[in-house]
């Protein structure tokens, strides 16, 4: 465990912060070449008007070590919201310090506060560390779905076929 953890909610003055993070995440997911966030886009999706998401920053000695962006979904069957947890990443120089349970210990309070039904998110299927760490946690792979997604032009064809209706 480290010594000193301080975890916040980011600010729009975090919106560099949080994209470096989403950076190094992507680099270790072997992913960078999908990055299409920008600051720009960070501050009017995650501060604007409408926001979409949330993010926690983690802190040790004031130094910004890990960070989680979550959003609400909805369980129909619980008749509730939940927390989705769309990316939870602690720089590798400070991993096995017991950070990344702490982040999920703080987003588990957090929805017991907002009367949420459950906290849930996807991990890698090559990501055997993760994978282990989640189940030493309690959390139970759902190994009977499988995610489906539309982006690009397939989404922009897809919409495309219909229409909103009129309001």
């Amino acid at each position: 465990m480290t010594d000193k953890l301080e975890i916040k909610f980011a600010t729009e003055q975090d919106v560099s912060l949080i994209l470096s993070f989403i950076k190094e995440l992507a680099e270790y997911e072997k992913l960078s070449h999908e990055v299409e966030a920008t600051e720009e886009i960070l501050k009017e999706t995650l501060f604007g008007e409408k926001s979409h998401a949330e993010v926690i920053i983690a802190y040790t000695d004031d130094k910004p070590v890990a960070f989680a962006l979550f959003f609400h979904n909805f369980s129909t069957f619980l008749g509730r919201p939940g927390i989705y947890l769309e990316d939870l990443f602690v720089k590798p120089e400070a991993r096995n310090k017991g950070i990344g349970k702490k982040i999920l210990q703080y987003l588990a309070q957090l929805a017991k506060l907002r009367n949420c039904g459950r906290l849930e998110w996807w991990v890698l299927d090559w990501n055997e560390t993760a994978i282990s760490f989640y189940k030493k946690l309690g959390a139970i792979p759902m190994d009977e779905w499988t995610v489906f997604r539309v982006t690009g032009k397939e989404l922009e064809d897809l919409a495309n076929q219909g229409s909103l209706p009129s309001s």
